[in-house]
């Protein structure tokens, strides 16, 4: 081969396509390839260079669209006539590749955690972003807000609770006040002794696998499911038990006998995480029958369900709970802001002393000021004021999404009910849902891939639209340039197919 694409550059993604662009456009310039030569085969310079076919067609349009090449239909892609030789215009450089990470370094804790991932956290958001999970920041009480906050900083010096170390269970009036929100809005049966407050919905997930498991212990999980879930009972060194999901939710017929039953079973009964179903009465009641007769903990994370454009929210599975073996999870990172780490476990009376116990060793306390505001922010009516009208915006921008997407992707189906945050959209059999990813990115968009939701076995393409964050004509022009991406992945696939 008269050019050769450096071994850092092998493999997939965009650097292995710059590299290959690279050293085709080198080899042109400089007269190692002739005016009017023929350039391989897609499928053989593909093979050659250790690529992906798709990145040697990708190469091949852009050698085509800058001039360097024709392509002739049926007979292949050849350098253009009429080139100099040799050329004075520098090559643009291209960046070495990163150094190897080095080996992990620490406990088996380390290693597994590692090897779970981790969220990626773009500085440069793009300008229609479709990032799950994000509610929108402009509408909420600002002002309210900061008056509470203010109010609390002035009562400060004569309040000593700043000053000190908190209780590692949670601010007592935030604790009631959660109790008593959790009984109106969500049917949860419990004490305020029983509110745990944590930091967000993920480290309340990670205390309950280190109190609940030991590494080697078997734990349930929906498949798919949300990752970071996974990442953390893979972290704990859990065994994992994958159970379906279907249109009614958890398929609870798929979990083992009652002797080989798993420590802990995770679930999201009421938006489940992706597929945004909702779990079936029947099955609720199943999940608990068999969990007693199991000895086996439920964790319900309730992490958006207050967000239900349909209908009143549905009532918590811990509500329907008689024998008191469901630990209850949510946050007010989709609610309110992501950054405010605020969370709870509203935990069987059994759990609360080892979970409080965790949370002393992990971080001594959720900071107290975040909890008073919020605690003023519940009991004074301003958490119900803000959630109905953010049901009301939410549900408009969700019936916009849908309007888009049967304008601008009619060979797309959106999944999920009119809930939530986010939706999945399913993209057509065959469809290389990354490929998609990084055309949209091209225009702006930023769509994000259902495959890291399946933790076994292959998924069908999709992706996770999350809408809450975008006004409406933002949705629609969003999805419009969605369908562009789309319609160009189609073309390359099937021209790939044809060579």
């Amino acid at each position: 081969m008269i050019f050769a694409v450096p071994t850092e550059g092998r493999g997939r993604g965009r650097g292995a396509q710059a590299r290959l662009y690279a050293a085709v456009r080198a080899a042109i310039l400089d007269g190692r390839l002739q005016a009017g030569a023929r350039l391989p085969a897609t499928r053989v310079l593909a093979q050659e260079s250790g690529v992906a076919r798709q990145t040697v067609v990708q190469v091949y349009e852009r050698l085509i669209d800058e001039g360097y090449a024709t392509g002739r239909v049926g007979a292949g892609t050849f350098v253009s006539v009429g080139l100099p030789t040799a050329c004075s215009v520098p090559l643009p450089a291209i960046p070495p590749p990163p150094p190897p990470p080095p080996e992990p370094v620490g406990s088996a804790w380390v290693r597994r955690a590692l090897a779970a991932g981790r969220e990626t956290w773009e500085s440069d958001r793009p300008a229609y972003d479709f990032r799950p999970g994000v509610p929108d920041w402009e509408i909420f009480p600002h002002v309210r807000w900061r008056r509470l906050l203010a109010r609390r900083w002035r009562e400060a010096g004569c309040a000593p609770a700043l000053g000190r170390y908190g209780d590692p269970g949670g601010y007592r009036p935030l604790r009631e006040a959660l109790a008593g929100y959790l009984a109106r809005a969500r049917g949860v049966r419990c004490t305020p002794e029983q509110v745990v407050v944590v930091s967000g919905s993920q480290q309340a997930l990670d205390l309950l696998a280190r109190v609940c498991l030991d590494p080697g212990d078997a734990a349930a999980l929906e498949e798919p499911g949300y990752p970071p879930a996974r990442a953390v009972l893979q972290a704990a060194g859990a065994r994992l038990v994958p159970l379906p999901v279907d249109a009614a939710g958890l398929v609870v017929g798929a979990l083992p006998p009652a002797n080989e039953a798993p420590r802990l079973v995770y679930v999201t009964p009421s938006h489940q995480y992706p597929t945004g179903v909702t779990l079936a009465l029947a099955r609720r009641l199943q999940l608990l029958a068999w969990a007693a007769a199991a000895g086996t903990l439920v964790v319900e994370d309730d992490y958006d369900s207050e967000l239900r454009y349909a209908g009143p929210p549905l009532p918590a599975l811990q509500g329907l709970d008689e024998r008191g073996g469901v630990a209850y999870v949510g946050s007010c990172s989709s609610v309110l802001f992501p950054p405010l780490r605020v969370g709870w476990i509203v935990a069987p009376p059994a759990l609360v002393a080892p979970l409080v116990a965790a949370k002393w060793l992990a971080d001594r306390q959720t900071p107290t000021l975040d909890q008073q505001v919020l605690a003023d922010f519940i009991s004074g009516g301003d958490l119900g004021r803000h959630l109905r009208r953010a049901r009301t915006l939410y549900g408009a921008r969700r019936a916009a999404l849908v309007a888009a997407v049967g304008r601008s992707l009619p060979s797309c189906r959106l999944g999920g009910e009119a809930a939530g945050l986010q939706t999945p959209l399913h993209l057509p059999p065959g469809t290389d849902e990354g490929a998609v990813v990084l055309e949209a990115s091209v225009r702006g968009v930023g769509v994000y891939p259902l495959g890291p939701c399946y933790g076994t076995g292959p998924a069908a393409p999709g992706l996770l639209l999350g809408y809450c964050a975008l006004d409406e004509p933002a949705i629609d022009e969003g999805v419009r340039r969605l369908g562009e991406a789309l319609a160009v992945v189609a073309v390359v696939a099937r021209g790939a197919r044809l060579s």
